[in-house]
């Protein structure tokens, strides 16, 4: 499964165990970070995309560094 999210202005795609690099995170190394602006969702049969979000869905990782 992946998702398409968008934070600090731009759209990443992510599924399960990527290593993103974002700008404009505030937090703690090992902080649990929630993306609440899901623009799509899918897999193998398929995927949802959100008007301009998909209703309940979320995207959680963790952050490891700040700079």
């Amino acid at each position: 499964m992946y998702a398409v999210i968008k934070t600090g202005g731009k759209q990443f795609r992510v599924q399960a165990g990527d290593l993103l690099v974002v700008e404009k995170l505030d937090g703690e190394p090992g902080a649990e970070i929630r993306f609440e602006n899901v623009l799509m969702l899918g897999d193998d049969a398929g995927a949802v995309v959100g008007t301009p979000s998909v209703d309940g869905a979320a995207v959680t990782g963790t952050l490891i560094e700040t700079r």
